[in-house]
């Protein structure tokens, strides 16, 4: 279970990759599979958020600092102007229920999104909740478009 939590607190700010497949971990926790699955999920949604509010503690320092910003500004591919705007859409529209909702997609990059909203917001608590309700929320979602696949496992 440590593994996946460090996995899950790696996932939201540095790793790329699905934060699913922690569904599929071979742990023998000699539980029901809805317990084993369930516990799974919560200590993965936990590392997530945490690792979250690390990327947001990130995120303000960064939005203090004129030269990273402006360093991401001027890259090729403008990364800070496409994701503020998608951000800021997100933000305007549904405030941290649109940031949960968003973390919510199975299988889309979300390090991003979370990067994008730090940028932007300031509460650490509800961006916490936030990123704890959307990493479940993937968890659940992926569980019920692949449910008999996770089970298996």
């Amino acid at each position: 279970m440590g593994i996946i939590f460090v996995y899950s607190f790696l996932i939201a700010f540095v790793l790329p990759g699905p934060s699913e497949i922690v569904l599929v971990a071979p742990l023998d926790l000699g539980l029901p599979t809805w317990a084993h699955l369930g516990s799974i999920m919560i200590v993965s949604a936990v590392g997530k958020a945490a690792g979250s509010v690390f990327a947001f503690h990130i995120g303000q320092e960064v939005k203090e600092s004129g030269p990273v910003t402006r360093w991401l500004r001027r890259s090729r591919w403008d990364v800070l102007e496409w994701s503020e705007a998608r951000s800021v859409q997100l933000a305007q529209r549904y405030g941290y229920g649109g940031l949960a909702i968003a973390l919510s997609v199975p299988f889309f990059p979300d390090t991003i999104s979370i990067y994008a909203f730090a940028v932007l917001e300031k509460d650490y608590v509800r961006f916490a909740i936030a990123t704890f309700l959307g990493s479940l929320g993937r968890l659940l979602v992926t569980i019920g478009l692949l449910g008999g696949v996770v089970t298996v496992f």
